[in-house]
């Protein structure tokens, strides 16, 4: 096949504009063409009043002869290409009876993977596929009763520690905006194999094309427990509701730690060599257990910040201009950074077009919040994290000033504010909240409004308005606070109305990424403890469900060739 890209062509036109298109551009006649197929169409809106769409699209010609002098008369024009061969091959190909059940005549033990996100269903998923039988050990519950358990901390302020949205099947990003898109180096196109994976499982087809794709919350339901079945189908196991608290690890005859096995909350034993390690961001017991068990991790930068939130109108206009609304270019989103006069990186983090703020602790008496769209994202509201960059000396706990940071500061500086916010709140999960245009003055107290504007919060169970600002009880360090404040009216000159003084801040946001990194080689594994393979967002490799997918497939690939003994 041929790729042509800059293929252009105005928003409104008519679908046999494109196969035109195609034709004049590579001078074929119809008969030439075979077929086609779009790789991706994304809008170009820098020109507000005529608003177009850029395709790459591979065709087939009609024959292997017409394809080589194609190629050859557009020798040296970067937008005609061959296509390049997108197509996932599997690791190895191990018969589905490869592992069987310790006990029953297999040699070698079944792996385990912890987490059932998107990390740990990936990861699963490529196992299953290459006949390994993984065991998945999931500490929440299956999707739809954790929806159930979520929907109770967000109407009647009912927290479930094991079940809400970080814990459960499918992870943190079932409740989020579904965003399957990500800038990390990929070219062995393994995103295309998640994706791929999504459609099968009953996403959209348009996932496969349009620029930013995303799907929500009430579609990556169904699409988690179909994967979920396929996974079974190949000899794959689900556990849910058990939590690992403990590892088994000696050292083996190489002098090497080497992983022998899990320990679960009911004290039983899994005897295992290969793990998966796939808790997302938020298992912060899980993480002090690993580093009480000597796992090399360090403290990593993360960030933190409030969800802001606009009519999404605003968001529409100034994105699209007049063709604001088009039922084409869907709920417009946006991408800031600002870097402030204290030395501070202010950006958007987790932009929801047509979304909502969500309630996302884990943890008692906590306040955290997160964003989450449909895929309709037809919500009255636009919203996203603003968010301030710090690093491991801004959270460390000792008091000191250089030297390594403990791997655990990073909860206790998460936990500190996430407490500030549940009693600026008022308790009963509230989130205290301000609008921009008194945040943005520096206004305390009396000057304060405590009625909401133009703009109803969406964060349920509900929104305090208070002094985020307060000097005696900040809701944030004060460095984060003067950088954010000094970056709505900065973003406002990108975004007309972004600093609308009716806009709402809501806090807090502490979990971007996770406050640590768990060290491992080239091979996936753990620098110091072979067997165990950190993964994903929560061991630091990962911020999304993209990212987290890929992560999933690599570190399945590594560890599969490990068992199998295959070369890398």
């Amino acid at each position: 096949m041929i790729r042509v890209t800059e293929l252009r062509l105005p928003l409104e036109h008519p679908p046999e504009a494109l196969r035109t298109a195609l034709l004049q551009r590579l001078q074929l006649r119809e008969a030439d063409l075979a077929d086609f197929t779009v790789h991706k169409r994304s809008p170009d809106a820098r020109k507000k009043s005529a608003i177009q769409f850029i395709y790459t699209v591979d065709c087939t010609l009609a024959s292997a002869t017409l394809e080589a002098q194609l190629l050859q008369r557009f020798a040296g024009d970067p937008h005609v290409k061959p296509s390049p061969d997108m197509r996932y091959r599997l690791v190895g190909e191990a018969p589905a009876d490869f592992y069987a059940t310790p006990g029953t005549g297999g040699t070698r033990l079944r792996p385990v993977v912890i987490g059932f996100g998107p990390c740990g269903l990936f990861a699963a998923l490529i196992l299953a596929q290459m006949g390994l039988r993984p065991i998945v050990l999931e500490r929440g519950k299956p999707v739809r009763e954790r929806t159930k358990d979520t929907w109770g901390l967000w109407r009647q302020g009912k927290l479930d520690p094991g079940s809400n949205v970080q814990f459960g099947e499918g992870g943190a990003g079932t409740f989020s905006d579904g965003k399957l898109y990500s800038q990390i180096s990929d070219p062995r196109h393994l995103t295309r194999k998640v994706l791929a994976e999504f459609v099968k499982a009953g996403a959209p087809e348009e996932i496969s094309y349009v620029s930013k794709p995303h799907i929500g919350t009430f579609r990556l339901v169904s699409m988690i427990e179909k994967m979920r079945a396929d996974i079974q189908a190949l000899g794959g196991e689900i556990r849910f509701q058990q939590q690992v608290t403990d590892l088994r690890i000696d050292t083996a005859a190489d002098g090497q730690r080497q992983l022998r096995g899990v320990v679960l909350a009911d004290g039983s034993e899994i005897a295992c060599e290969h793990l998966v390690l796939a808790v997302g961001h938020s298992a912060r017991d899980t993480f002090t257990m690993l580093h009480g068990r000597g796992v090399a991790m360090e403290a990593k930068p993360f960030s933190v910040g409030f969800r802001i939130e606009h009519p999404q109108g605003v968001i529409d206009r100034a994105r699209h201009g007049p063709a604001a609304g088009h039922p084409l270019l869907g709920a417009a989103d946006y991408k800031l950074v600002y870097h402030a006069s204290n030395g501070r990186s202010v950006y958007s983090f987790c932009m929801c077009p047509g979304g909502t703020v969500v309630a996302a602790t884990s943890e008692p008496n906590r306040v955290v919040t997160n964003g989450m769209s449909q895929y309709s994202r037809n919500e009255r509201n636009a919203n996203a994290g603003i968010v301030v960059g710090i690093d491991p000396q801004d959270y460390r706990q000792d008091g000191q000033t250089d030297g390594p940071v403990s791997p655990l500061d990073g909860f206790a500086f998460q936990r500190q504010w996430e407490s500030r916010a549940y009693e600026l709140g008022g308790g009963d999960y509230l989130a205290p909240g301000e609008l921009v245009g008194d945040f943005v003055a520096g206004r305390h107290g009396a000057e304060i409004r405590r009625e909401f504007g133009s703009v109803q919060p969406s964060y349920k169970p509900g929104v305090t308005l208070t002094d985020l600002n307060d000097p005696a009880r900040p809701s944030l360090p004060p460095y984060a606070l003067e950088a954010i404040r000094e970056a709505l009216p900065a973003f406002a000159r990108q975004i007309r109305g972004f600093d609308m003084a009716d806009a709402v801040l809501t806090g807090v946001e502490t979990r971007t990424s996770s406050p640590l990194r768990i060290n491992r080689g080239r091979d996936y594994q753990s620098l110091n403890t072979r067997g165990l393979y950190p993964a994903g967002e929560g061991a630091g490799y990962a911020g999304g469900i993209m990212s987290a997918g890929v992560d999933g497939i690599e570190v399945a690939e590594a560890l599969g060739r490990d068992l199998l003994g295959l070369a890398g």
